[in-house]
């Protein structure tokens, strides 16, 4: 897993600072943009978790009506497809007069027990939150990952435009020199055109790295939101991360468990067994209170008188009922059946996600301990390197200052060492990557931070 899949924050000071990686990590953390979206999801699953504790509230219903029609019927039943106006009373003889009637209802429909199926919803919800969160910690995660890419190139880059100066330094030293054999016509006068090829090549090159240079530092800005000109690096990190020669221990178990990566897979395996649990519920009985209270008024009397209109007006009798029910629809076995095999189905794909993750991260810490070794290999041996490039240098310089060799050769010496340098530079920089790239596989990055306060 490398560190160029995940990008960098750092912190908003008033005025221009060394920004150290800890405190970056910090302000990645609490002031990434980046993080908003995943923020305003966990907001959305905690008010849906909210909505669930309030589903075993009773239904509790009013109605008030004045209705004009006739009461003409005759018996029989139906069905009730949609609005079927009641109208009880039967006569002898048809009547086809206009009556006012009103009615007033107040009903309730209480749960009382469900065998557990808003205990399953709500620990449905719950769980729903622990996926955004997880989902935030890995984006957290991925994003400092990033952050320690682009500071440790941020600070390899840095290093590399130093040792282009002092390059540049060391051309003009030899330009100076040529320019001084030249007069006293010892040397050639072609000599003054290679050297001065050679520090216009140096001088590109020193542009290209400051370009380089700035798109790490725009990157830092936009994710940390500050100013670019408040960012300054902190040049001695590498040096001092590498003189300590840390390394990391063993993770333990509960680092790896805990591990960001690991946690979003293992919520999303948890939420899916919380939903079959939710499908094996909701198709159990239901035991609820009900209850109803009415009043009604009509202009026709209790001896089928048909009186005025305005008779209707006003509630002449009350009733009410009161009853506890039970309802259980013995069909819905297949239903559930149906749906709990494709529940069941997401769960064994969830649980096969968690354990491809856990061997990737495994392989990723094998591959790592194999890089780290081989830049620690490396940084060991390049000193050796720097040494013998820095003493050809000195010995071809001061035999071009005597005429006993050609610029050719002098430039090449001074190529050797400026390989070697940066040779070494690239080899401090492999090996804190290397380091890091374990610190994060292994969900150990605070504690190499530790290391370089």
């Amino acid at each position: 897993m490398g560190l160029s899949v995940i990008g960098l924050n750092v912190q908003a000071q008033t005025d221009t600072c060394a920004c150290g990686l800890k405190e970056l990590l910090d302000c990645v953390n609490t002031r990434s943009a980046f993080l908003t979206a995943d923020s305003a999801a966990i907001l959305i699953k905690l008010a849906q978790q909210n909505a669930a504790r309030f589903n075993r509230l009773p239904e509790f219903k009013l109605n008030a009506q004045a209705d004009l029609g006739t009461n003409n019927n005759l018996p029989g039943g139906y069905f009730s497809y949609g609005i079927v106006p009641g109208n009880s009373r039967v006569r002898n003889e048809g009547n086809s007069s206009t009556i006012l009637t009103d009615l007033a209802i107040a009903s309730v429909n209480w749960t009382l027990y469900d065998f557990g199926e808003d205990n399953a919803r709500r620990q449905v919800a719950a769980s729903e939150v622990q996926v955004e969160q997880s989902k935030f910690n890995q984006s957290k995660y991925q994003l400092q990952a990033m952050a320690i890419d682009n500071y440790l190139q941020w600070q390899r880059t840095e290093e590399l435009l130093n040792i282009q100066l002092l390059h540049i330094q060391r051309n003009k030293e030899i330009q100076h020199s040529v320019m001084v054999l030249a007069k006293s016509g010892i040397k050639a006068g072609v000599d003054t055109s290679i050297a001065e090829a050679e520090i216009s090549k140096l001088r590109l090159n020193y542009v290209e790295l400051k370009g380089q240079r700035e798109q790490y530092k725009l990157m830092l800005s936009a994710i940390a939101d500050i100013p670019i000109e408040q960012l300054q690096a902190d040049t001695n990190f590498i040096n001092k991360l590498v003189a300590q020669e840390q390394t990391l221990p063993a993770p333990a178990d509960s680092v790896m468990t805990d591990h960001p990566l690991l946690n979003y897979y293992h919520s999303l395996y948890q939420n899916s067994l919380d939903k079959e649990r939710l499908v094996k519920k909701s198709y159990l009985p239901t035991v609820s209170l009900q209850g109803a209270v009415w009043g009604r008024g009509s202009s026709v009397s209790s001896r089928d008188q048909f009186r005025s209109l305005s008779k209707g007006i006003g509630l002449e009798r009350g009733n009410y009922l009161v009853g506890v029910g039970i309802t259980y629809d013995l069909f819905d076995l297949k239903r559930k059946q149906v749906q709990l095999k494709t529940q069941e189905a997401a769960t064994d794909y969830a649980q096969k996600q968690l354990q491809r993750q856990q061997m990737l991260l495994h392989l990723s810490e094998s591959k790592v301990d194999a890089q780290l070794v081989t830049a620690e290999e490396r940084l060991q041996e390049i000193p050796h390197q720097l040494a013998a490039a820095q003493a050809t240098y000195r010995q071809q310089l001061s035999l071009y200052r005597n005429g006993l060799t050609s610029i050719l050769e002098l430039n090449t010496a001074l190529a050797v060492l400026y390989r070697a340098e940066t040779d070494y530079i690239k080899a401090k920089y492999m090996y804190c990557q290397s380091l890091f790239e374990k610190a994060i596989t292994s969900n150990q990055v605070p504690t190499l931070l530790q290391f370089t306060n």
